[in-house]
């Protein structure tokens, strides 16, 4: 009955995968390797399930993934089929260590289940900060380069296209990339630092489109306006490189007291123990 019942589970899954339709990723961008093998049940989960969820849920998402750079590398919908996809590994992992120590135990395997869920959003997560403190990392190059090619006499756009053209590698080229096809589509250019600001809602990124659009509505310059912004995120990033060294010996108290301390306590009254007990 085993093979019959194992053979019946295969040719329904094989039909539920054949229902699936394709993933067209011609522009979409590269998944990695880790996510390649696991991607056909990503789909799967995606198109099943993913497609029933509450309009609130996928909006959700859509912003998680974009404020982490991923929304080109898949949707709303393919990133909760990659959380259950995640929990479905790791609740089966701990239904096999349960299975194989001689008892399934249905807590271990709820927890599992719950850990592999909330996997993918520690991920991104961790892609988000990473991201955020490159773009804030480098604001203030990209400004220089707009203060100088708004101060040599070209408008904002060519600006833009000058920064990115010039500037080093960083996320914040990606979004200024962006910007500048929004503009090519015919976006008005305050409306594109807007969608860019919700795009990344950083205030560093709130203070540059505020700054800009409010010059170009006043009539002041604009080169001197990004100067200024340029001269307070260095500011701002020295004080935060400031705090961040202040915090650092308060962070040691922890590992030099229950790590350092000990054992250092232990190399010099050992061998004072040693000859205290042979001494009586």
């Amino acid at each position: 009955m085993v093979p019959v019942s194992i053979v019946v589970m295969y040719v329904s899954i094989y039909g539920i995968r054949e229902e699936v339709p394709g993933d067209e990723r011609d522009y979409l961008d590269p998944l990695p390797k880790s996510l390649r093998r696991v991607w056909p049940i990503v789909n799967m989960f995606s198109y099943y399930v993913g497609d029933k969820l509450p309009v609130e849920w996928l909006v959700f998402y859509k912003k998680h993934l974009e404020r982490a750079g991923l929304n080109y590398m898949m949707g709303s919908t393919q990133y909760f089929g990659l959380q259950l996809t995640a929990a479905t590994v790791m609740a089966g992992v701990a239904a096999l260590c349960g299975y194989m120590l001689g008892a399934i135990d249905y807590l271990y395997v709820a927890t599992g289940f719950l850990l592999g869920f909330l996997m993918p959003l520690i991920s991104v997560n961790d892609f988000k900060k990473r991201r955020e403190r490159e773009l804030v990392k480098s604001l203030p190059v990209y400004l220089d380069f707009l203060t100088m090619a708004t101060q040599a006499g070209l408008n904002m756009s060519s600006a833009i296209a000058q920064s990115v053209d010039k500037g080093p590698e960083s996320p914040l080229k990606t979004e200024f990339k962006k910007c500048m096809r929004d503009l090519r589509a015919g976006v008005p250019r305050s409306e594109a630092f807007r969608l860019m600001a919700d795009r990344l809602s950083l205030s560093e990124i709130n203070a540059f489109v505020t700054t800009v659009i409010q010059a170009e509505k006043t009539g002041a310059s604009i080169g001197d306006a990004l100067k200024v912004q340029a001269d307070q995120r260095r500011i701002e990033r020295f004080q935060k490189a400031e705090k961040l060294a202040m915090e650092a010996p308060v962070k040691l108290i922890f590992p030099l007291v229950v790590f350092i301390f000990p054992t250092t306590f232990i190399i010099i009254f050992f061998p004072i123990g040693m000859k205290l007990m042979e001494a009586f």
